[in-house]
């Protein structure tokens, strides 16, 4: 997550650093590996995450581009014990087949592109994290609408339930960032790097204010993130039974300044992203 564009050319620049902190994808792990044990039956042996620079481990590796090693769904490294590993665990047909196709700064409008990526893949699991950077605008009128935001979920979706009927879907809510505000508004690194780099405006401009206007800035954009939380459910309700959500349990970790990276306070570590790992992954596969 971020502002929507301040640094949006500094990530164009740094892109072709990310190979050194991702590798080419996902590592396939050794080429030898035990038979699929019976739960595996249930287990998917592709998958695919979608979304923003959440999903894409932005800020976790020490260079500070994304770091799809490090994703919560997709992750490669001992490090995280993410969807892909844990499934691996049980299901040696997935390695290799985890596609990380989320991008840092997406909006829900890049959903469905990212979707038709997926299609072409022809995964059976696909994760969704989206909407941070639609509430992560330079003004508080500048966030996406919910219903532009519900319009733009719903356009992505339908792509994947119309080219992959079969596959399964987990719509995970938007993190917290009000909470973000909470734990760092008196941590003076956090309070400067926030106003320096300008790291999600609309929320964290001016994090030691206790204005009146201010409160009133940061609970409307507390109250947008909601809205859009209630909207995938939604969303993910109209799909049909080949989705569920995480119930909210994204939303409601109660995270503090231990989970982000201490560059720009914001994204997860290596922490957090263990963390959003485990607190979504599906107790079973059978949906």
């Amino acid at each position: 997550m971020k502002s929507r564009h301040r640094t949006s050319l500094a990530l164009a620049l740094l892109a072709a650093l990310a190979l050194a902190c991702d590798g080419a994808g996902a590592d396939p792990g050794p080429t030898d590996g035990p038979e699929p044990s019976r739960s595996a039956t249930s287990l998917p042996s592709s998958m695919a995450a979608l979304g923003d620079s959440i999903t894409a481990g932005f800020g976790s590796c020490p260079v500070f581009v994304a770091c799809t090693r490090n994703s919560w769904s997709t992750g490669s490294s001992s490090a995280v014990s993410s969807h892909y590993r844990r499934i691996l665990e049980d299901n040696p047909k997935i390695k290799g087949e985890a596609h990380n196709l989320a991008e840092p700064g997406a909006e829900a409008d890049a959903l469905a592109a990212q979707a038709t990526r997926a299609v072409d893949l022809g995964v059976q699991y696909v994760t969704v994290l989206i909407g941070a950077n639609d509430a992560c605008a330079g003004r508080v009128q500048d966030m996406t609408t919910v219903a532009t935001f519900r319009k733009e979920v719903d356009r992505g979706l339908k792509r994947l339930r119309k080219g992959l009927p079969k596959a399964r879907v987990l719509v995970v809510s938007i993190p917290d960032l009000y909470r973000l505000w909470q734990v760092g508004r008196t941590d003076d690194e956090a309070v400067r790097v926030w106003a320096q780099g300008r790291i999600c405006p609309s929320m964290l401009a001016d994090p030691a204010s206790r204005a009146d206007a201010d409160d009133a800035r940061r609970k409307r954009v507390r109250d947008r993130i909601e809205a859009y939380n209630e909207q995938l459910r939604l969303a993910c309700k109209a799909y049909g039974r080949r989705c569920r959500t995480d119930g909210g349990r994204a939303h409601e970790v109660r995270f503090d300044l231990d989970l982000v990276n201490r560059i720009d306070y914001f994204h997860p570590n290596v922490e957090g992203q263990n963390e959003l790992a485990a607190v979504v992954y599906p107790d079973r596969f059978g949906w």
